[in-house]
């Protein structure tokens, strides 16, 4: 007897999309394709909704890189007894071999664009015995989240951002325009930042503001110092931060000086509040 599987596919380029669910639909009939998201943003909500045995996750998409995407689903993929195994990873690329060695060791397997059937076939020939070896283990073994998260964090810093060289003066002003008005925000003043799409928004005790600059672009320019990032999207400065809780299903949140609500800390950043 068969067992059905699923799959999600993350690729910006429709007729690659389409034509990699069709080839998994010859070569393994019993793998479901349950959605296809054409950004990062989209595949990283429909992973956490779906609940999929595999990812093809394409390197390069708008929103988020697969490999961002990856990192993601290893933070704030569920963790504990009756949660669904966190899913077998396919990088799709386009890059060269050198650089797929690179994410061969943090996933399942990758594929090189233009895709070939008979690679198509060795990699789910791959998946099938990773998932059946998956299946017989009893009890299941717990996928070591915290540890996947951090590999990936690490690889997404070999290929990331560079960082700003130590000569470079750090932001202490940030310049928002709001309507005709562009307003100085001092840095010191900012409780904390949050991605939001191309934007970031700037939070301070009393206001909001948004700037067209990604997360990523901002780390480099800031006090790490002074900013912690407590999750993918965020980050806040020491000084505001309150206390960090612990809930019962082991999700730590920060509570705040000088805002009401409370912010989300990821399992990668976790070791920042040790002791919790």
């Amino acid at each position: 007897m068969t067992t059905l599987r699923t799959a999600l596919i993350a690729e910006d380029e429709p007729l690659l999309a389409a034509h990699l669910r069709t080839e998994l639909q010859q070569i393994w009939p019993d793998l479901a394709v349950t959605a296809v998201a054409s950004n990062g943003v989209q595949a990283l909500n429909r992973a956490l909704e779906l609940r999929p045995d595999v990812c093809f996750l394409d390197i390069r998409m708008p929103g988020m890189t697969g490999l961002e995407v990856a990192r993601a689903l290893a933070e704030e993929w569920p963790d504990g007894p009756g949660t669904a195994p966190f899913p077998l990873l396919v990088f799709v690329t386009a890059y060269d071999q050198h650089a797929v060695q690179a994410f061969e060791l943090q996933a399942v397997d990758y594929l090189l664009k233009p895709l070939s059937t008979p690679r198509l076939q060795s990699c789910c020939q791959r998946l099938q015995q990773q998932l059946a070896r998956r299946d017989t283990r009893h009890p299941p073994a717990s996928t070591d989240l915290l540890a996947v998260a951090r590999q990936l964090q690490a690889l997404l810093g070999a290929q990331g951002v560079p960082p700003a060289p130590a000569t470079t003066p750090k932001l202490e002003f940030i310049t928002a325009q709001t309507g005709h008005t562009v307003e100085m925000v001092a840095v010191e003043d900012v409780v904390y930042f949050e991605a939001a799409d191309k934007y970031v928004r700037v939070m301070t005790a009393d206001r909001e503001y948004l700037i067209r600059m990604t997360l990523r672009e901002l780390i480099t320019q800031i006090d790490e110092r002074r900013f912690w990032q407590i999750h993918r999207s965020i980050l806040v400065q020491t000084r505001f931060i309150s206390r960090a809780v612990r809930d019962e299903q082991g999700k730590l949140t920060v509570k705040l000086h000088r805002r009401s609500e409370t912010l989300p800390v990821s399992r990668v950043y976790a070791h920042l509040f040790k002791g919790i």
